[in-house]
């Protein structure tokens, strides 16, 4: 793997052979990672065959050419080691190669997790020689998370992404590092249903007209459908006509875990239904196959017929489980845009391989998830102890859970545009965009391998040069925006922290171009400034941050807490009295490294903002204005 980590500094490389599973395919995180990175460097364009054109496609050449020579280059800023006050940049090239038929296998293995479908045939689950690709929902999901981790500019898939309906929300099963297999436990199993299931027994609608590919999709991610099947009377086996509710079809559950989990195709998906049957939560109902039809039946202390006519209904431990006797409607959501969703429970997961760029990346995140659970458990302490008056520490615990849940912030937000106090939040969301995003930056671009001497700036260097210019102007829109004299959505801070930012503004500005800043600041004034005095500024906005995150825990906190609309979400969302014990979001998280004994698994679900988004814009709630 080469790695470029100095200004012209003579590359190191090493190689290796991807890991595979006794199974015979990568590891889950290797996939993914190498997915998103094809996925990045390719054109998703028109494509015809069949005299029929089909959007935001590839073809098996293309796909096969971009994976014999690919190369993804992530670059970090850092201080530097030696002098703390200048930052560094690093920057790390990995390059994957393969030959076709290598090419095409891991094509394959993309399609049995789900991530790209035949679009002229979506229910071949081969890879063919000559055929036509699309992303799927869960595919655009995992997409979406390696671009946002990895500071990928991704205009070139914006049109996808907002053309196609995106999964938005996949739950995440953890695996064992030594040979990747799910952990199963009873908890994970737990979380596992729950989210198959659904809050409450996903019917197809009877009233509605057809739906479209977003509201189709949208039906099917509730939970898996179900129906009612009737038994027809059987004298000769003395059995009387019998009628079953909350059914579904064996190969639809597989579908449906395929589609919504992280299990990596239909054997993995058979064998976690195997479990719910153990656990006794779905029972057989039928199996009319035919004698010579042939019954794949896998067994995981407890046995799943995969056939096409194998019936299974919800027992009524399944429904006691599910809690859908107590779990209420979903709450209105919100109208709101989901800005600056990427980065929160986003942060969640980034599902990307390896070590040496994105998977840097997984460690952090996965500490940021286990946060999320010890900030949710003292949320609903604070409430279960019916505590009245709360000091300003754990007002900022509630705030910062509620601004790392995707769907209390969208209330949240609302909450702030009603009382004339959106900026506040509008402001931090805009930092924290501007953060991540200065700390790194990647490209993924296919390469024509050949013996001439590279060029001494690597496409991670000429990436970051570029993104430089854009965080430039980020920045400084930033200040135009909220904290430039009369700007359009000026914040009221604290007298000293706007002295500090309008005196170092005014310096860096005087030995730039020899005069003080004055009011807003123009493109031709920032273009000069250089990363450290970036990082600089960085440092002032986090300073105002602090000032407007504890100005919404003392002021608007206590307020939207006692809203209807948020404890109508936190029942929804499976924090309320009804659901003390529920594991959807994670289990409990496991020991720190080297302090644990086995691993002990865990379900996680990630959030797709972009998602968020489509569902904001596509459904006109009527109760939009309501007044909370």
């Amino acid at each position: 793997m080469p790695a470029d980590q100095s200004e012209h500094a003579p590359q190191a490389s090493s190689s290796h052979m991807m890991k595979t599973t006794k199974r015979g395919r990568p590891y889950l995180k290797d996939t993914l990672d190498l997915f998103a990175t094809l996925i990045v460097s390719l054109q998703l364009t028109n494509h015809k065959q069949y005299f029929r054109t089909f959007p935001n496609s590839f073809t098996t050449d293309e796909a096969a050419h971009n994976l014999a020579s690919l190369k993804f280059s992530q670059s970090n800023r850092g201080p530097d080691p030696r002098d703390k006050s200048r930052i560094v940049t690093t920057t790390t090239t990995t390059t994957f190669s393969m030959t076709r038929d290598m090419a095409k296998a891991m094509c394959q293995h993309f399609m049995d997790a789900r991530l790209i479908e035949n679009a002229a045939d979506q229910g071949s689950n081969l890879f063919k020689d000559r055929g036509t690709y699309v992303l799927t929902p869960k595919g655009l999901h995992v997409l979406e998370r390696f671009i946002s981790k990895n500071g990928i500019n991704s205009d070139h898939l914006q049109h996808v992404f907002s053309t196609q309906p995106i999964c938005i929300k996949l739950l995440h099963l953890e695996r064992r590092a030594a040979d990747d297999e799910i952990i199963v436990t009873q908890s994970v199993i737990t979380a596992l249903f729950r989210r198959f299931v659904g809050r409450q027994p996903n019917y197809p609608p009877s009233n509605s007209g057809p739906l479209d590919a977003f509201g189709e999709y949208h039906e099917r991610s509730k939970g898996v459908q179900l129906m009612d099947v009737q038994e027809r009377a059987q004298p000769s086996l003395s059995r009387s006509t019998s009628a079953h509710k909350y059914c579904f079809a064996a190969v639809s559950a597989l579908e449906w875990l395929c589609d919504f989990t992280s299990v990596v195709g239909r054997e993995e998906a058979a064998e976690m239904a195997a479990q719910f049957v153990r656990f006794g939560l779905i029972t057989l109902v039928s199996d009319k196959r035919k004698n010579n039809d042939s019954a794949i039946i896998f067994t995981q202390h407890g046995e799943f017929r995969c056939t096409a006519k194998a019936v299974y209904k919800v027992t009524e431990e399944g429904k006691r489980l599910a809690q859908w006797d107590e779990v209420s409607a979903s709450p209105l959501s919100s109208t709101t845009n989901l800005h600056g969703d990427r980065h929160s429970l986003d942060g969640s997961i980034a599902e990307v391989g390896a070590k040496s760029g994105p998977e840097a990346v997984v460690n952090a995140a996965d500490a940021k998830i286990h946060r999320r659970i010890s900030m949710a458990e003292k949320l609903n302490i604070a409430y279960e102890a019916g505590e009245k008056k709360t000091n300003v520490k754990s007002n900022m615990d509630r705030l910062n859970y509620i601004l790392e849940e995707p769907s209390y912030r969208a209330l949240f937000r609302d909450f702030l545009k009603a009382n004339f106090c959106e900026e506040n939040l509008s402001f931090w969301l805009d930092v924290e965009d501007f953060k991540r995003k200065f700390n790194i930056t990647s490209s993924a671009q296919a390469t024509v391998p050949s013996g001439r001497t590279a060029f001494r700036s690597t496409p991670g260097q000429a990436a970051m040069e570029r993104h430089h210019e854009t965080l430039i102007q980020t920045a400084f829109q930033i200040y135009n925006k909220y904290l430039a004299p009369s700007s359009q959505h000026e914040l009221n801070i604290d007298h000293g922290l706007r002295l500090d930012l309008a005196t170092y503004l005014g310096e860096v500005m005087n030995n730039l171009h020899g005069r003080p800043i004055e009011g807003q600041v123009i493109p031709s004034q920032a273009a000069a400034f250089n990363a450290t005095q970036l990082q600089m500024l960085i440092k002032l906005y986090s300073r105002i941050q602090t000032h407007v995150l504890r100005l919404m825990a003392t002021d608007s906190l206590p307020k939207f807490v006692k809203t209807q609309r948020f404890l109508e979400a936190r029942q929804w969302l499976g924090e309320g009295a009804a659901a003390t014990d529920d594991v959807l979001f994670l289990t409990s998280p496991p020991a720190p490294p080297g302090l644990g004994g086995e691993e002990t698994g865990g379900a996680y679900m990630t959030v797709s903002a972009k998602a968020s988004e489509q569902r904001d814009q596509r459904h006109q709630i009527p109760s939009s204005s309501h007044q909370s």
